[in-house]
């Protein structure tokens, strides 16, 4: 991936990640990666963002550059990762809702020991963060650093099933933004 191809509107960039890997290495050198299936946009204007009140020591990272990774703690016991996009000092960045496991699925499993199905090991965005052995120590990460714990990459496939698009879920307020985005068909994808 190219940084440029990060740098522009989160209403653009995110339906854009679907089809990309993401990829990482724990300290083990234990390799996993997802193909992306499903996204969440986010900024700044938007009052179910991070980033809706500016900056603080939590949401530092949302508006830095485009291309690092954005790891949150959630109710008390879940991680979730998102990739920074726009220029620096915008606040904005993409939720991975889910991915479809391409490579470690043993690993996966192994981290995931409550999935019962393939679907369950990265179907939701802590399952996402949990499956890829991702936590708070990730965040800031630069996904476009060759020598990175987590990379985000293009293998050139174009992603398989129409984009779709509706509302987010998950949240309290701006249920209405159609700013979630899927891959139609593929069963990794946490909800239709």
């Amino acid at each position: 991936m190219r940084r440029e191809a990060l740098e522009g509107s989160v209403l653009r960039v995110a339906p854009a990640l679907l089809g990309k890997i993401l990829a990482s290495r724990s300290p083990a050198g234990e390799l996993t990666a997802g193909r992306i299936v499903e996204v969440e946009a986010y900024r700044e204007d938007d009052p179910a963002s991070h980033s809706h009140r500016g900056v603080t020591p939590r949401t530092r990272t949302m508006f830095g550059p485009a291309g690092h990774l954005y790891v949150y703690f959630t109710y008390g016991m879940h991680w979730c990762c998102n990739v920074v996009v726009g220029p620096p000092g915008v606040g904005a960045a993409v939720l991975l809702r889910a991915v479809e496991p391409v490579l470690g699925e043993e690993i996966m499993w192994s981290r995931r020991a409550a999935a019962r199905t393939s679907r369950d090991l990265a179907s939701g965005p802590a399952r996402t963060t949990q499956a890829l052995g991702l936590d708070g120590s990730h965040d800031g990460v630069d996904l476009l650093d060759e020598g990175a714990a987590v990379a985000l990459l293009d293998d050139g496939n174009p992603p398989r099933g129409r984009r779709r698009r509706g509302p987010r879920i998950g949240i309290r307020q701006a249920t209405e933004k159609p700013w979630r985005w899927w891959l139609d068909g593929n069963p990794h994808v946490s909800r239709r």
